[in-house]
C-alpha cells in the first residue's frame, strides 16, 4: 500500500494552503465556488449548488509547465524547424551559385580551347616500333611467359599448364594491342601529311575525328563546316539562346530566402550578345588550334518567325572574319567578347532593348 500525505491550513477566510506528496497548492473560495492552483501548475475551478450535490469542475495546466516528454518533443520540433530553415537557406544559396556560375560560363565560353596541334611534329613522330619487330605490349607479355616458373602448389594441383596457356593468350592479346598502336600511328602520320599538303578533305576528317566543339553542344549550338580554300574555314552555328541565356535572375534576400525576378531587357540582351560573341571567339580559337588556316569565318544563325510565310527560318545575326595574326595578339582571358568584335571585320546589328537584327554574311 502506498503512503499518502495531505494537510490543509487555513491562512485567511476562504483561503487555504494544501500540502501534499505531489506539491503545495493554494485554494480560494467557499461552498459553491472554489479556485485552486498547485505548484505543479495545475489549476482547478469548481462551481456547484450547495446542498444539491451538483457541481462542475474544470482543470488546466499552466503553459509554463512542461513535462520532460513535452520538453523533448518541443526541442525536437525546434531542431527540425532549424534544420528545415538551414536546408532552405542552403538550397537558396546553391541555386544562386548555379545561376551565377551559368552567367560566368556564358561570358567565358572562349576561355577554354583544345591544345594546338603541331602537324609537323605529328608527321615526323617515330612509329611505336619498327616493322618486323615485336611491339612493346607483345614483348612485355612474352617476357612474362618466358620467366614463368611454376611453384610447388601449381605443380601439385596441375595448374602450371593452365597458367602457361593463360600467358600465351596474353601474348596474343598484346599483339592486337600493338597492331592498334601501329594503326593509330599510320593514320596520324598519313593525315598529318595530308594536312601539311593542304588537303581540304583532310581538314574535315580531323574535324570529325577530333570533334573540337563537342563541349559547346551543351550550350545548344549545332555546327556546319565548309571550305574551298586551304587557308580558310567557314563555320556556321545555331545560337538557340533560349536554351542557354536565363530570362530570370536569382538572388538571396537579407533573410536568405531565394528571390526570382525577370531580367530587364537590357540585361537579357547584354547576356545574349556576350553569349553569341563568346561562342564565335571559341569556334575561331579551336579552328586555329586544329587547322593550318589563316582565316576563320564564323556565322551565327538564329531561328526567326517569318510573318509572311508563318514558318521559322534561320537568319544570320552575326558574321565575323577572324584573322590568325590579330586573333593571337588578343588576351582572351581579360577581354569582353562583344567588345572584341571591333578587332575584326564583322556584321552585327544590335540594340540594347531589342537584341540582334538580321545581317548579311561576311565572305571576304
Amino acid at each position: 500500500m502506498g503512503l499518502n500525505f495531505r494537510k490543509s491550513f487555513k491562512i485567511a477566510p476562504g483561503v487555504r494552503v494544501n500540502v501534499g506528496k505531489k506539491g503545495v497548492g493554494l485554494s480560494v473560495g467557499g461552498k459553491g465556488l472554489r479556485y485552486s492552483v498547485n505548484s505543479s501548475g495545475r489549476r482547478t475551478t469548481t462551481v456547484g449548488i450547495p446542498g444539491s450535490g451538483l457541481y462542475y469542475s474544470s482543470s488546466s495546466s499552466s503553459k509554463s509547465y512542461k513535462t520532460p516528454a513535452y520538453q523533448r518533443r518541443n526541442e525536437l520540433a525546434r531542431i527540425q524547424r532549424e534544420q528545415k530553415k538551414m536546408q532552405e537557406l542552403e538550397y537558396a544559396r546553391f541555386q544562386v551559385d548555379l545561376y551565377e556560375n551559368k552567367l560566368d560560363q556564358i561570358r567565358s565560353i572562349h576561355h577554354e580551347s583544345d591544345d594546338p596541334v603541331d602537324w609537323q611534329e605529328v608527321f615526323h613522330r617515330s612509329p611505336p616500333f619498327q616493322p618486323g619487330q615485336e611491339g612493346p605490349n607483345t614483348s612485355s607479355a612474352r617476357q612474362k611467359q618466358q620467366s614463368y616458373r611454376p611453384g610447388f602448389l601449381d605443380r601439385l594441383f596441375n595448374k602450371d599448364e593452365a597458367k602457361m596457356q593463360q600467358l600465351y593468350q596474353e601474348i596474343e592479346k598484346s599483339k592486337l594491342m600493338d597492331q592498334e598502336l601501329l594503326d593509330d600511328w599510320n593514320y596520324m602520320h598519313n593525315i598529318a601529311g595530308r594536312i601539311l599538303n593542304r588537303d581540304i578533305d583532310a581538314y574535315f576528317e580531323v574535324i570529325q575525328e577530333f570533334n573540337p566543339l563537342d563541349d559547346l553542344v551543351e550550350f545548344g549550338s549545332g555546327f556546319e563546316f565548309g571550305s574551298e580554300d586551304p587557308n580558310v574555314i567557314h563555320v556556321s552555328f545555331d545560337v538557340n539562346a533560349h536554351n542557354v541565356v536565363p530570362q530570370k535572375s536569382l538572388s538571396q534576400t537579407k533573410t536568405g530566402k531565394l528571390s526570382e525576378k525577370n531580367l530587364s531587357k537590357t540585361t537579357y540582351y547584354d547576356l545574349y550578345q556576350d553569349y553569341v560573341s563568346s561562342c564565335a571567339l571559341r569556334i575561331a580559337r579551336d579552328m586555329f588550334a586544329l587547322l593550318p588556316v589563316s582565316l576563320v569565318f564564323v556565322h551565327a544563325y538564329e531561328d526567326r518567325l517569318n510573318t509572311a510565310t508563318g514558318y521559322q527560318e534561320k537568319v544570320v545575326i552575326l558574321s565575323v572574319k577572324y584573322d590568325k595574326v590579330t586573333f593571337n595578339s588578343l588576351n582572351l582571358t581579360n577581354l569582353d567578347p562583344s567588345d572584341a568584335l571591333t578587332n575584326f571585320k564583322h556584321q552585327m546589328k544590335f540594340k540594347k532593348t531589342q537584341g540582334f537584327d538580321e545581317v548579311p554574311l561576311v565572305l571576304s
